[in-house]
């Protein structure tokens, strides 16, 4: 092959004229004639319309002088070459490859066998998922719950996402540490070099403390969760050394998981019943302090009160009926009074039906039969006869008695009606004293509403927080939290690291490959560019 550095002395003697088509490896300026060659042989000048044009020859000649001429300023003493890069072809890679053969195969044997090594010794890892709905929205158990809900698309994936971070959190990875004793378990806690030694100059609680920390940090390199895209989905990985503990590990984290939400909804829970309960104290003071105020100015002020009302208005309003009635009675008796003294001013004693008593009946009975005797008599025996004339003085002698005992009638009558007045006029007299007693309590009763209205209001302060209290405390025991499951972890059938012998042992050979590969092309191309330059004829 040319080298363009190398000087003409050096060249190869020129092949016969029928050999230059056979010839592959040589350079292009072979071709051109030489100056001791006159003239072509017949061959070649059959040939000559396939020989290149004059232009490209001229091109050829003038880039091998110039790669002849040597360039001290690209590359100065360490690469004397380096300005030569560009030209290097495709054989000179071939020839760079058949010289690092070597290489190339020590590189994929090495490879080949540190995979066969990594597949034998590494600790293989089995993964499994488990499937996990987290609603933002809690079990409605009361209508009042210590939790309020949004309806906001945006806050509930928030809430989704806080969550999530609470399933690998550190207090779930610190249940699962305790409720499977993993600082006892080898693939978490591994011996450190010189854990015996460290452990002479160490107590026992700074040990666990260390195996704690261990544990955990192992732990959490073996569990992600994320959530599925526009859904309320969480989806779980757990990988370890083995299917049935990864399967195992996967379960205890989703029951710590939910017993730490729980758990955190009944510390808020509590904390408001003990806020409340503390609260509670203050309120049911002020409450009886206002209700004993209210019966302090009841009792100042008289207001006694039966069944929600004054008994100072009841009194009042029962003297009203009392004065009603009593004006009616005297209405009365007053209305027979003067019926009675009319009747007797016009002379009808015998016969007004205001007179009712016993005498004056008989004596009306007397005085109807012997008024039907006179007239008899008048038909029978004339005006004159004697005992015409002796009924009549009889008549005359009941006529007086009937007025006398209308006149009797008549001053009872008199003495009813004084009666019923005087008794109305009392009446009227205690109805117009309890009358100012209620405006009096009336007005004390504005305050004493006033008071009632501080002592109700503080007394359904005091009730609804009490309630409250007791409805939180006994939410502490109920789990309201909605997370379910949907997919449990089962165990993996195949390992996911690392891969299998066969994938091991052909990626190693391809990137034995490739680095053997490497190595002898830059081996190469630094000979390449690290040999001298000739010098110059």
């Amino acid at each position: 092959m040319y080298r363009p550095n190398e000087p003409r002395q050096q060249r190869s003697p020129q092949p016969a004229h029928g050999q230059r088509a056979m010839v592959g490896g040589g350079s292009l300026l072979n071709l051109l004639p030489t100056d001791d060659e006159d003239a072509l042989p017949p061959f070649e000048e059959k040939q000559a319309p396939r020989r290149e044009p004059e232009v490209r020859r001229s091109q050829v000649v003038a880039r091998a002088q110039t790669e002849t001429q040597p360039t001290p300023h690209v590359g100065g003493l360490f690469f004397p070459r380096l300005h030569l890069v560009s030209q290097i072809g495709v054989d000179d890679g071939i020839r760079w490859l058949r010289d690092g053969m070597l290489w190339i195969i020590a590189a994929v044997t090495i490879c080949t066998f540190a995979a066969l090594v990594y597949a034998m010794t590494a600790s293989p890892r089995y993964t499994v998922y488990t499937d996990i709905v987290v609603d933002p929205s809690n079990l409605n158990v009361v209508s009042d719950d210590v939790f309020t809900s949004n309806p906001q698309r945006d806050a509930q994936l928030l809430e989704v996402e806080s969550k999530l971070r609470i399933l690998t959190s550190r207090n779930v990875l610190a249940r699962v540490i305790d409720g499977l004793q993993l600082t006892r378990d080898p693939e978490f806690v591994k011996p450190a070099s010189f854990a015996s030694l460290r452990n002479l100059f160490s107590s026992k609680q700074e040990q666990e403390v260390n195996n704690e920390l261990a544990a955990m940090r192992g732990l959490s390199e073996r569990v992600e969760a994320r959530r599925e895209e526009r859904s309320f989905v969480v989806v779980m990985k757990v990988w370890s050394e083995e299917p049935a503990k990864a399967v195992t590990l996967s379960n205890a984290i989703v029951d710590a998981f939910e017993q730490e939400l729980f758990q955190s909804a009944a510390e808020s829970a509590g904390r408001v019943a003990k806020n409340l309960n503390a609260r509670l104290d203050e309120l049911r003071r002020n409450v009886t302090d206002a209700e004993r105020a209210v019966e302090d100015f009841r009792r100042v002020n008289g207001l006694q009160s039966t069944n929600g009302q004054l008994v100072s208005n009841q009194l009042s309003g029962e003297l009203n009926t009392q004065v009603l009635d009593a004006q009616q009675r005297f209405i009365q008796a007053e209305t027979r009074y003067n019926q009675m003294s009319a009747a007797i001013a016009q002379g009808r004693t015998a016969s007004a039906s205001e007179f009712e008593s016993e005498n004056m009946t008989n004596l009306r009975e007397q005085y109807n039969l012997l008024q039907q005797q006179i007239a008899s008599m008048q038909r029978t025996f004339g005006e004159r006869h004697p005992r015409l004339v002796s009924a009549r003085s009889e008549r005359a002698t009941i006529e007086g008695a009937l007025a006398d005992e209308a006149r009797r009638i008549l001053e009872r009558a008199k003495a009813d009606m004084d009666r019923e007045q005087q008794a109305l006029e009392a009446l009227r007299g205690k109805a117009n004293v309890e009358k100012s007693n209620v405006f009096t309590d009336n007005e004390s009763q504005v305050q004493l509403r006033d008071l009632e209205r501080d002592a109700r209001a503080k007394a359904a302060i005091y009730e609804t927080h009490l309630a409250r209290a007791q409805q939180i405390t006994e939410q502490q025991q109920i789990d309201t939290t909605n997370v379910r499951v949907i997919s449990r972890a089962l165990p993996p059938n195949a390992r996911t690291w690392p891969p299998r012998t066969v994938t091991l042992l052909v990626a190693g050979a391809m990137l034995g490959l490739f680095l053997g590969v490497s190595a002898a092309i830059a081996l190469g191309l630094w000979r390449y560019i690290r040999r001298p330059q000739p010098a110059t004829a």
